[in-house]
Formats: C-alpha cells, structure tokens, sequence
C-alpha cells in the first residue's frame, strides 16, 4: 500500500517523481554533472540542426544543465529556456544566467511531462538524464515532441546502468548495486533506459531516429569516478526509510568505495551512455 501510495503521489508531484531526491549535495553533484557530460552532450548537439538564431529549451536543467551549451549554439540572436521543477534549483539555473550574463536565456518553473508552453516553440527540446529518473518518460517524451516545431528535433542523453566496470572486483560494489537497484526504482525509474530510448523516440512518432552509445573510463580525482556512491549519497534519506539499510551501513559503505576508487590500478566505468535524436515530421 505504502508504495502504491507513493507511485501515485510521483504521478501528481514532479519533485515526488524525481527518483534521486533533493537536497543540497544532489544540486552540487548536478552542478558537477555539466562539465562531466559536457564532451557527450556537445557530440549530442552536433548531431542535430541548430543554428545561430534558433530556439532551444532544457527539459530539466537542474542548476545548470546545457544552458551554457545550447546559448553558445543559438547566439547571435538565439532563445533558450531551461525549464525544472524544483524551486531551488530554477534559482540556481536563473543566478546562472544573470552572472553570465546570457542574453536571450528563460529559466522557468514548470513540470516537464507538462510544461503549459505553446506547441511547436522550440527547434531543439532536449533533455539528460531525465527519462532515466521520472516513473512515465513516454509522458515527458510526448512533451518533447509536442514543443517541437514541424522539422525541429528532440534530443537526449540517458543511462544504461546494467553494464559497469569495476576491476579488480570488490564485494561493496555488489551491495551499492542493491541498494541502488531498490531505491532508484521505488517510483517506477528505469536505470537501464539508455537501450529504449530507440523504441520509445520511434512510438512517440519521430522520424531520423539516431542513437550511439558511449562508455568512459574515469581516473582518480575525476568526479564521474565515484558517481556510483554519489548516487546512494543522493538517496540515502530514502534508502533508510524504505529499511534497506542503516546509516552505519552506509557511512561504512560510503568510506570503502571511495577508499577503494583512490588506488590508481582500479579500472571505473560506472556506466553506458546513450546519446539519442529525432526529427518531428515535418507538415506534409
């Protein structure tokens, strides 16, 4: 009952559907995120039409998102519009805007399975590592393809969380792997959706569909190193209400992979990344 309660609260509240939580260490690690992902995302842009004057909105931008990427792609004369639902973040994504002085660059509130913008705004709708976290990504893929124009692209960069390396082995990988497993799916996310993505762009009826994979290899000091424990940092507040496991398990688990992922001989690749676009058909 307990889950069927909270699966139906995530339908109705977007910050309830976000499967990572909020707090202030979920913010930094997205803030991180975009210099992380920035090298995907730009061979994400370069494989769709956009051009100096064009428009372009990130569906769940968090803090930062692509905003800086897409304004660079847009300007002169171009209009972006990063759009979340969390309050906290929609301020740190506007404070962005106004230090870097980002002309033509909207930061709005809104829920992205329905934002209430005008149908056929944007000739760019993307979105990253979204799908992966809300309960119903056909709901926000509909979305992105409604704000679309006729010709214009959808476009979006998401996990796929089965395959990871972590060598030598180590056994506290196999228990943040379940705790993972238990609290990233409470409300429905999928953390192996980087390999739907195909599927799903071809049944909300785009066209061109492209995908490609990326794996990366991160060295010690690199942040996207120690994702995997970053991501149970995230949901530790839920990890422990669900009872799957108690703080000092955490805490424990926490300091032996981090410990582990210091020695320079451990190989990391936390996961797939799947890069994937397609056209709205054009009006015939």
């Amino acid at each position: 009952m307990a889950q069927d309660t909270m699966h139906a609260q995530a339908l109705v509240d977007p910050n309830a559907a976000y499967s990572l939580g909020a707090c202030t260490g979920e913010s930094a690690r997205l803030k991180r995120q975009a210099d992380e992902l920035a090298l995907e995302s730009e061979a994400l842009l370069d494989r769709v039409e956009l051009r100096p004057g064009d428009s372009a909105i990130d569906l769940g931008c968090g803090p930062r998102g692509i905003i800086e990427l897409l304004h660079a792609r847009v300007s002169p004369g171009g209009r972006v519009v990063g759009l979340d639902s969390d309050p906290a973040h929609v301020a740190m994504a506007s404070e962005l805007v106004a230090e870097g002085g980002l002309d033509g660059v909207e930061i709005v509130q809104a829920d992205a399975r329905s934002t209430g913008l005008p149908a056929g705004s944007f000739d760019l709708v993307h979105a990253r590592t979204l799908l992966a976290t809300v309960p119903e990504p056909a709901q926000v893929l509909a979305e992105m393809v409604r704000l679309a124009r006729p010709g214009g692209w959808a476009a979006s960069l998401e996990p796929d969380a089965e395959h990871s390396i972590y060598y030598p082995h180590h056994r506290a990988f196999d228990r943040l792997r379940e705790l993972f497993a238990v609290a990233f799916t409470r409300n429905g996310a999928d953390p192996l959706i980087g390999r739907r993505l195909g599927q799903l762009y071809r049944q909300a009826g785009l066209e061109d569909v492209g995908l490609e994979a990326r794996a990366g290899l991160y060295p010690p000091g690199h942040s996207r190193r120690t994702i995997a424990a970053d991501l149970i940092r995230a949901m530790s507040h839920q990890i422990l209400t669900l009872g799957a496991a108690d703080k000092a398990e955490l805490d424990s688990l926490d300091t032996t992979i981090r410990e582990y992922l210091d020695n320079p001989d451990v190989i990391a690749m936390p996961n797939l990344m799947f890069l994937a676009w397609g056209r709205k058909p054009r009006v015939r």
